[in-house]
């Protein structure tokens, strides 16, 4: 399956993936921690931390460690939730905390043959920003991650 990243509107960022899994089992592997820790990230980092209190104004917290110690991590509070349909969250990057909150939508769609379509859809706090990520290599990070993810719902 492909991982497509696309930037369709100013301070947009959608990406868009397949998985061959209903919804219902696709939200369990976004949120609940013992799945999350099972696929999160890239396979080069240890994740080190995977908080979740799924309700609205609840937080969240994901996070990895590089081998020489340095920490990448993601956190946010969650503002809509509908189960196996929808995830309405922000997410801030910590160790860039003055590049403002991405507000991030996820819908869970399922397909025909039983799979579901996964969108995120990200409005950045600017082009700037949202294009610097991008140049950071988030793509091939973002694609390793949803490999993984793919994996471990075969798994579940």
């Amino acid at each position: 399956m492909v991982t497509l990243l696309t930037t369709p509107a100013d301070r947009e960022l959608v990406i868009t993936r397949t998985f061959d899994a209903p919804p219902g089992l696709l939200w369990e592997a976004w949120t609940r921690p013992e799945h999350v820790r099972a696929w999160y990230g890239v396979s080069a980092l240890t994740t080190t931390v995977v908080d979740v209190d799924l309700r609205v104004g609840g937080a969240w917290r994901w996070g990895q460690t590089a081998p020489d110690g340095q920490e990448i991590v993601f956190s946010g509070t969650y503002e809509e939730i509908v189960p196996a349909e929808r995830l309405d969250y922000t997410e801030v990057f910590e160790q860039m905390p003055d590049a403002g909150p991405v507000r991030v939508t996820l819908t869970f769609d399922a397909t025909p043959d039983g799979g579901t379509a996964l969108t995120s859809t990200s409005i950045w706090p600017s082009n700037e920003i949202r294009d610097q990520a991008l140049a950071a290599g988030m793509e091939a990070g973002v694609r390793e991650q949803y490999d993984r993810l793919a994996e471990h719902v075969r798994t579940m």
